[in-house]
């Protein structure tokens, strides 16, 4: 991708956290942007340092991502803006920590409307410009915890279970097109991500094993770069999910649980 002039790309999620380095990632490289997100004064201060710091042109495009009218606003204002859009990268997505029969069913549902759905959506909106140009590239964030199934985030786990699953299924679609789709798996990152999902206590995000989300951003673009399918930042995170498939599904719920608990 840097070869030439560096095409368009839209982040989602680009608030803070792995979104907002990757944003940052992207436009050291050259990449023109539209930062994508709910925080429209977190967004307007990135465009600034990204405009001013290495000469690309930001724009932030506030939206709520968990609604189809907000997606599908979305992408008709990146369409009328940058028709060649070149990135699309998803990162919006949200957790939630508890037992799932005490957890708020309207909480659950937006979860997983952004998560999922508006991640598909969005996807489906502007691949198609991507592979009639023969030229695209999308990195869906999923995580480790796409390997494994996660008492205590069970709707969260098999939220990214399904990104990743889905971004592989469509890798192999696009091959041989032009467009290449990566998952990139993070395991526990330092962000505010922790503490909005509830869990910044709970064992997961303890020890050596957290990675900088400017570490998780780096790896993911040369992952993205290279066309990869999938894409696990860290030895430890890869280790994990080489061995996620070796024991019963059920002993590695109880692992998860125990990382998942904060009391």
């Amino acid at each position: 991708m840097d070869e030439r002039r560096a095409g368009p790309a839209l982040v989602t999620g680009a608030s803070s956290g792995i979104g907002a380095e990757l944003a940052r990632e992207l436009a050291r490289h050259g990449h023109d942007l539209f930062l994508a997100g709910r925080d429209r004064g977190r967004l307007e201060a990135l465009s600034a340092e990204l405009a001013g710091g290495l000469g690309v042109q930001a724009e932030a495009l506030p939206a709520d991502l968990s609604s189809e009218a907000g997606v599908r606003g979305l992408a008709a204002a990146v369409a009328e803006r940058a028709p060649d859009m070149e990135v699309l990268v998803n990162d919006a997505g949200v957790g939630m920590q508890g037992p799932f029969a005490e957890s708020e069913p309207e909480a659950l549902l937006a979860m997983l409307r952004l998560n999922v759905v508006a991640l598909t959506l969005l996807t489906r909106l502007i691949v198609p410009r991507m592979r009639a140009r023969g030229l695209g590239r999308i990195l869906n964030v999923a995580s480790t915890a796409a390997f494994v199934p996660g008492p205590f985030m069970a709707c969260y786990y098999a939220s990214k279970a399904y990104v990743l699953s889905f971004s592989v299924a469509l890798s192999r679609e696009l091959s041989g097109s032009g467009v290449t789709v990566t998952a990139l798996c993070p395991g526990p990152t330092r962000s505010a991500f922790a503490d909005r999902a509830g869990v910044a206590k709970a064992r997961l995000f303890k020890g050596a094993g957290v990675m900088e989300a400017a570490e998780v951003a780096r790896v993911g673009y040369r992952g993205l770069a290279a066309g990869r399918a999938i894409v696990v930042p860290g030895l430890r995170n890869r280790l994990l999910a080489a061995s996620s498939g070796l024991g019963p599904r059920t002993l590695s719920a109880r692992v998860a649980a125990a990382l998942n608990r904060t009391t």
